[in-house]
């Protein structure tokens, strides 16, 4: 999976920027970060010139993480060939993006109430292979076409924790096949996938990831599960951002479900594996829930293959 944006996005991206002075970016690229670590972002978005700052400040990141949780659910589902994508809270468009990437011939329909991101999601889809999505206006209250995958990235963030079960249970009503929920990787993040999680295994779906089970999840006390994603920086990203890098780590919580059974025989790593000189020790949750698993270095043939493996992947 390549975390960068596609060619023709990136570009789009960066045209944006012509004749925009990048001190009045800046400024605005930070109100939207401040608006993203208090729990959301459109509240905060309402001109042209604050969409473009979120696109340039929050898309490739948002981009990266979603598309490695549509790469899990690939992983988990290697069949799965979803003919139609709901954007549910599409923003700019960077979930639809990474579906196509995923899925070359999947038609698309986003879903947002703010009109300057939906603005800005057409002009960027009418740049490269999005031309034929179709955008419209509305909200998670509203009624929604079905789809074969329905996607929430960094939605339920915007609402009270309480209200993630329900929600999450009401786009899974639109899902024919799938659902994913992508959030922050944060405490309150994770809660709200916690919650989701937990209303739609009863309500009859099947965990596809990053979970190997159906059971309840063990996570407890200040845990949570999350996982990150390194994708690159451009200048403009940099500037904005008053970072020094060229690259950035985004930390994500998802989980995705399916309405078939999805078999499971492995374990998830839960966090980066801790190499000391005895061999590599790894935090992973299966079915029977949290446990620490070693490898000796002197099993050479596991070690060499347990080299291989990071956070996120299975073990």
């Amino acid at each position: 999976m390549n975390p960068a944006l596609p060619p023709a996005l990136a570009a789009a991206i960066a045209a944006l920027l012509d004749g925009v002075p990048r001190k009045d970016l800046a400024v605005r690229a930070e109100k939207m970060s401040a608006a993203y670590r208090t729990g959301g972002t459109s509240h905060a978005i309402t001109t042209p010139l604050d969409a473009a700052a979120y696109a340039v400040a929050r898309m490739p990141a948002t981009y990266a993480g979603i598309a490695a949780a549509f790469e899990k659910l690939a992983q988990a589902m290697p069949d799965f060939a979803p003919a139609s994508l709901l954007d549910v809270g599409a923003g700019t468009g960077a979930a639809s993006w990474a579906a196509q990437a995923a899925w070359p011939d999947i038609a698309v329909t986003m879903l947002d109430h703010n009109p300057a991101l939906r603005t800005l999601a057409r002009k960027l889809a009418d740049s490269g292979t999005l031309a034929a999505a179709e955008i419209l206006a509305g909200d998670l209250g509203v009624e929604k076409p079905r789809a074969d995958l329905v996607v929430a990235g960094y939605v339920l963030a915007e609402l009270p924790e309480e209200r993630a079960a329900a929600v999450a249970v009401d786009l899974w009503q639109s899902a024919d096949k799938a659902l994913v929920l992508i959030e922050p990787g944060t405490p309150q993040g994770f809660a709200r996938i916690r919650a989701a999680r937990a209303a739609l295994i009863a309500a009859g779906a099947y965990v596809a990831a990053p979970c190997t089970h159906d059971s309840v999840c063990p996570m407890t006390g200040d845990d949570w599960c999350h996982f990150s994603q390194r994708l690159p920086r451009s200048r403009d990203h940099m500037l904005l951002k008053s970072a020094n890098v060229p690259f950035e780590d985004e930390r994500y919580s998802y989980v995705a479900v399916s309405r078939e059974s999805v078999a499971h025989n492995k374990a998830r790593i839960l966090a980066p594996p801790l190499e000391a000189k005895p061999g590599l020790t790894f935090k992973l949750c299966d079915a029977n829930g949290l446990r620490a698993q070693f490898v000796a270095s002197r099993d050479k043939d596991e070690y060499r293959g347990a080299r291989k493996l990071g956070w996120g992947d299975l073990f």
